[in-house]
């Protein structure tokens, strides 16, 4: 699988701080893939998308895209992005036609917005002003216009923040959708269940330097604890095991446990939640003063 994008040694400042926000970070991004870029607010994650989205410029180091260094595409390369901010930015007076139409006009390609907002469930809301829209119908249009030019490339940021279950798995179904057509998903969010559900690598970020990058899989596995905890009912009595998963098939205790009225049997991987808090250790929310 080809790499889409290359950062190496990418350090970034900015004005008047005192140090770098981003120090000397590398890796790679494979297209057709979800990336995820985690971390604690101020670790320097949104200061990265921001370059990756040439928002910010003036960095040391070097991107390359599509075997391209990132500094020398111009207009054309928005034409191959879509991007999704965390806070909604949109014309309130304007309906979600008017908007979406609006920003459509900035394209070569452009796609059929109505059947998004229809998937996304706000076919009834396209002629309301977005003034009129609630928190999570905002998140949803927002989501629609990161999808206007049919991108190669969406950059989300916390896409379903905000969102209840259901419609939060129509984003994250339209998301996976969009990497099985080949597209490329770079994604930053603080919810370890849809980096779990959805990203094929992850780096996590802390104090604008990257301390730990795999797939969720090999994170769970590496973190975890190599152990079967089985709860199982006897003379109506509650009997809680634990069971190395060392020759776990030769234990005569374990086997015999499986003819047992068995209530719950699990593994001892730890989840995202506990290995976020285990790699980005006691980082304070310092997003007032350091830059995400």
């Amino acid at each position: 699988m080809n790499q889409i994008f290359e950062i190496k040694d990418l350090v970034y400042s900015y004005p008047k701080a005192k140090e770098p926000t981003i120090k000397t970070i590398s890796f790679t991004v494979k297209k057709g893939t979800i990336f995820g870029l985690l971390g604690p607010s101020g670790a320097g994650k949104s200061t990265t998308q921001k370059i990756l989205t040439k928002l910010l410029s003036n960095y040391q180091g070097t991107i390359t895209y599509c075997d391209k260094n990132l500094i020398n595409y111009k207009k054309d390369y928005y034409e191959e992005i879509g991007v999704g901010f965390e806070i909604p930015v949109h014309f309130g007076k304007l309906t979600g036609r008017e908007n979406l139409e609006y920003f459509s006009s900035f394209y070569q390609k452009r796609v059929d917005y109505v059947a998004l907002m229809e998937r996304v469930g706000l076919a009834d809301a396209l002629d309301q002003e977005v003034s009129q829209y609630s928190k999570g119908m905002k998140v949803r249009l927002n989501f629609v216009r990161a999808l206007l030019n049919d991108p190669k490339v969406l950059f989300l940021d916390e896409p379903t923040n905000g969102l209840d279950p259901k419609n939060a798995k129509i984003v994250k179904d339209m998301i996976k959708e969009f990497r099985e057509r080949g597209g490329t998903v770079i994604i930053t969010t603080h919810l370890m269940g849809d980096v779990e559900e959805l990203c094929d690598e992850v780096v996590f970020m802390n104090k604008g330097a990257i301390t730990e990058a795999a797939s969720p899989r090999t994170l769970k596995l590496q973190y975890g604890k190599k152990e079967v905890r089985v709860e199982y009912l006897e003379n109506n009595e509650l009997i809680k095991k634990i069971f190395k998963l060392e020759n776990l098939s030769e234990s005569d205790e374990f086997n015999a446990c499986l003819a047992k009225d068995i209530q719950t049997i699990h593994s001892g991987e730890t989840t995202l939640d506990d290995i976020f808090i285990k790699i980005t250790g006691d980082a304070s929310d310092d997003a007032t003063t350091t830059p995400r």
